[in-house]
């Protein structure tokens, strides 16, 4: 619940933060005196419509960019608190210890504390079970549990990335749809006066401009968050790796 709320937050703050980009006389005024607010209320039904779209891309990648790097960012901190002491109660022979210490509401972004609570639970269900199990079916039932641990940890870390992905790439193709508007009515300017002066295609041109630049400004910060959040995800993902292997090294010292 708390990550949805942060990420409404960080979409509302993107909104806002837009639509005074807007409305400030920096952004209204461009080269030459081209005013952006007399184009959008030129714009047909069809280019404005598009616009929005890009404004509704932009404010989601911007939201969901936000709250991945929060999450991330919490994740890291706490598993740099987590490992150490988990560490200690382990060497200690403190079980119980460490798995209240791994579901503890402290460490809920940590990303390790989820392999490993996974891994200490499932070993001490099957020493007090009862079962009897071999030694090695013992370690693969825990090496199974800390595997779709891992693997339900890594899933939840792209959640939203693969969005910032599908925008980076179809931004500029739908700034392109809005540029091909442009043209056309320039075209349509163009036979409605009969002639081909500036003042008949001026506006279509300027509105294919704009819906070309609006494209590019979405998709690039999106890519650019994109690449980022990939970099941790995989730097995430080498720790769980890193430290599923020394858990089950661990029980497998402990069985031995």
């Amino acid at each position: 619940m708390e990550v949805r709320k942060i990420r409404r937050i960080a979409q509302i703050a993107s909104a806002g933060l837009g639509m005074v980009a807007l409305s400030s006389p920096a952004f209204a005024q461009g080269a030459g005196g081209l005013n952006l607010v007399e184009i959008a209320q030129n714009m047909s039904g069809v280019a404005m419509a598009v616009a929005i779209v890009l404004f509704i891309m932009s404010f989601w990648s911007v939201g969901v960019s936000l709250e991945r790097i929060y999450t991330y960012s919490q994740a890291r901190k706490q598993s740099k608190l987590f490992a150490p002491q988990v560490a200690k109660h382990l060497k200690e022979n403190r079980l119980k210890e460490a798995i209240a210490l791994s579901g503890s509401k402290d460490y809920r972004y940590s990303h390790l504390a989820k392999v490993v609570l996974a891994g200490l639970q499932e070993y001490q269900f099957q020493q007090e079970s009862g079962n009897n199990l071999h030694r090695d079916d013992v370690l693969d039932t825990v090496r199974r549990s800390i595997q779709r641990a891992t693997a339900l940890t890594a899933s939840d870390l792209k959640k939203g990335v693969s969005t910032l992905a599908t925008i980076g790439s179809t931004a500029p193709f739908v700034g392109l749809l809005g540029t091909v508007v442009g043209v056309i009515n320039a075209f349509v300017g163009i036979a409605s006066t009969g002639s081909g002066g500036i003042g008949a295609v001026s506006a279509g041109i300027s509105e294919a401009l704009v819906e070309t630049a609006l494209g590019l400004v979405v998709a690039i910060p999106a890519v650019w968050f994109y690449n980022y959040l990939t970099n941790r995800i995989e730097y995430f993902n080498v720790e769980m790796d890193n430290s599923s292997s020394e858990l089950v090294d661990y029980f497998i010292k402990k069985t031995a």
